[in-house]
């Protein structure tokens, strides 16, 4: 099972706009440098628990959401950090994976909350994301991750 990454999103504070990178450096146990939870700056730094290094969120997903429910997700508009193609995240949950030259863990699907759809005032958003909002990750190798990077699920 492949796909590859087609955007990488950070921003620096919690309700920062996300912003695009081409390129990140991921450092095992912390995240993604100048991101805001690798900065413990996010709005969710403060809980405890695995799975907070780094997101994903399907390219697919965005596209089904505006095609079912006629919501429009802007690129980085979902907050996770990186958008894929071509792989299913939810089959990565207590899976190794590598993306690029970084090797994660699937924690646990990161699920849509309240503060998303309020952060981006979009009505059924959460709704629309329940069990396609993307993967939460650990990084247990790290290294710099890459738009146009190849995913593989070991």
């Amino acid at each position: 099972m492949s796909g590859q990454i087609v955007s990488i999103h950070i921003a620096s504070k919690a309700e920062a706009t996300m912003t695009a990178v081409d390129e990140v450096r991921a450092v095992a146990g912390r995240g993604l440098e100048g991101d805001r939870y690798f900065l413990h700056e996010g709005t969710y730094s403060e809980t405890p628990g695995t799975g907070r290094d780094i997101t994903f969120i399907a390219s697919e997903a965005i596209e089904e959401v505006a095609r079912d429910h006629n919501i429009r997700l802007a690129p980085g508009e979902s907050r996770r950090n990186v958008t894929t193609k071509g792989i299913d995240l939810n089959a990565l949950v207590d899976k190794e994976f590598r993306a690029g030259e970084v090797v994660l863990r699937g924690m646990r699907l990161c699920e849509p909350c309240e503060y998303l759809q309020g952060h981006t005032g979009k009505d059924g958003l959460r709704k629309a994301l329940v069990h396609r909002g993307g993967l939460r990750a650990d990084i247990i190798s790290g290294g710099t991750i890459r738009v146009g990077d190849e995913i593989v699920a070991s």
